[in-house]
């Protein structure tokens, strides 16, 4: 077994597929109004989570208020080999992505100033007993938060431009694996914790009328790190240190480690028609720089195995400080339609689709990501209790379509730290928020 299986799950350092709404380890979860309608909102001013889908369209949102909103993230994967057998089904697992967005000015003026904190991943990913890519992955818990400072400034009553600042401000992961000892199965165990990194989210949003809106958005990559020796590497039930030749831990010095991986860019641009006073309707395209991700690196503090060993002798990693791990990610796009309606004073309703395209091709598709395009539907409601205060609810059910690699696949694009077999993925995301405004 090679090093560069050790940490072949890391690719899920700030993501995963469990609470995932976009392709590759993206989340899209920014306010559960937009979450109800596909997730449109580049080209819309609905609330205050502008901020989060585009910066440029907080201005137009003529209220001051916040929003706070959480959803629940009820993934199951199952995988089977490709040499058949039982189908191996996730264990049930329940994570809560959220966002809160915050946002004051003039109520008459052109500026509006305010703050986002929001989750872009949070999983717990725990595959059955036994199966068959245990040697690659068994567990995975994952936590972040971004906080985005933002300014927006209306410069015509038509057009608004807006910015916020990106912080990774925590980030954290748990990765366990097995590996099979002479006389036992070992555990594992990697934990770190990323550094603060800063990027930017910026917008450009033209209202020329009531019945018709446009937006642009880019956001910059942020390289999520751990620094080299701050990633503890933990084993379990293995030999003692001491013990012989054929022992793992003598040959496994490595206690620590470091890491880095890009969440790449994006740009998206979205249009929104308004054909009467009660309807309205988004659609966006979003691109994603998926071709950032490459390849998956790790540093060790130690040996991953003694130099000069066998790596295919039993309880060995390797004999390096170093690995990498295929990706080979390519760029993506993805399609989102939504729509509201307001039935009454107090009540909108709202339904929505989308096409996501996965940047994971043919061959290189881990336990982690098991990644395919995805097709979304999602519906939702607002209402208004009072002039002030109001609740919001969303759901979306996320279909990953089936995918399958060979080990034919793997060997032919030397891919074979992973397992052959087809996964299938079903996500339910159902949120509830709330909003007040003043």
């Amino acid at each position: 077994m090679q090093v560069k299986t050790l940490l072949l799950a890391g690719g899920a350092l700030l993501g995963s597929a469990a609470a995932a709404s976009a392709s590759g380890f993206q989340v899209y979860l920014g306010g559960q109004k937009n979450n109800g309608m596909g997730g449109v909102g580049v080209g819309l001013a609905l609330d205050q989570a502008a901020m989060y889908y585009n910066p440029g369209a907080l201005a137009m949102v003529r209220q001051n208020g916040v929003t706070l909103g959480a959803n629940a993230s009820f993934a199951r994967v199952s995988f089977r080999s490709e040499n058949g057998g039982p189908q191996r089904d996730l264990q049930s697992t329940t994570t809560t992505p959220f966002g809160f967005y915050a946002a004051f000015g003039p109520k008459e003026g052109k500026f509006k100033a305010g703050v986002a904190v929001y989750t872009p991943a949070g999983s717990k990913l725990v595959y059955a007993d036994g199966w068959e890519g245990r040697a690659s992955l068994t567990q995975i818990d994952l936590k972040s938060i971004y906080v985005q400072p933002t300014l927006s400034y209306a410069i015509t009553p038509t057009l608004s431009l807006g910015a916020g600042l990106t912080i990774l401000a925590y980030g954290s992961v748990n990765l366990q694996r097995a590996v099979q000892l002479p006389s036992s199965t070992g555990l594992i165990e990697l934990d770190g914790k990323t550094k603060t990194r800063f990027g930017v989210n910026a917008g450009l949003f033209f209202k020329p009328s009531d019945k018709l809106s446009v937006g642009v958005k880019y956001s910059s990559k942020i390289d999520a790190t751990v620094e080299d020796g701050e990633g503890d590497v933990r084993l379990t039930n293995v030999t003692s240190a001491n013990g012989g030749s054929g022992t793992f831990n003598g040959r496994f010095t490595a206690t620590k480690f470091g890491a880095t991986i890009p969440l790449p860019a994006t740009a998206a641009i979205g249009v929104g028609v308004m054909p009467t006073e009660k309807l309205t309707v988004g659609f966006d395209v979003v691109w994603t720089e998926w071709s950032a991700y490459q390849s998956l690196d790790f540093r060790f503090s130690g040996n991953a195995g003694l130099p000069n060993t066998d790596p295919n002798a039993p309880g060995v990693i390797g004999g390096n400080t170093t690995s990498t791990s295929k990706r080979a990610y390519e760029n993506a796009l993805c399609f989102r339609l939504g729509a509201q309606y307001k039935t009454t004073d107090k009540l909108t309703l709202r339904v929505g689709a989308a096409l996501d395209q996965t940047p994971v091709k043919q061959g290189f598709v881990t336990a982690e990501t098991p990644d395919n395009d995805r097709i979304i539907g999602t519906a939702g409601l607002s209402f208004e209790a009072n002039e002030h205060f109001g609740v919001d609810a969303s759901y979306q059910f996320i279909h990953i379509l089936k995918r399958s690699q060979s080990t034919a696949d793997l060997l032919d694009n030397g891919t074979t730290d992973r397992v052959a077999g087809t996964y299938s993925t079903f996500i339910h995301l159902p949120g509830l928020g709330f909003h007040y405004n003043f």
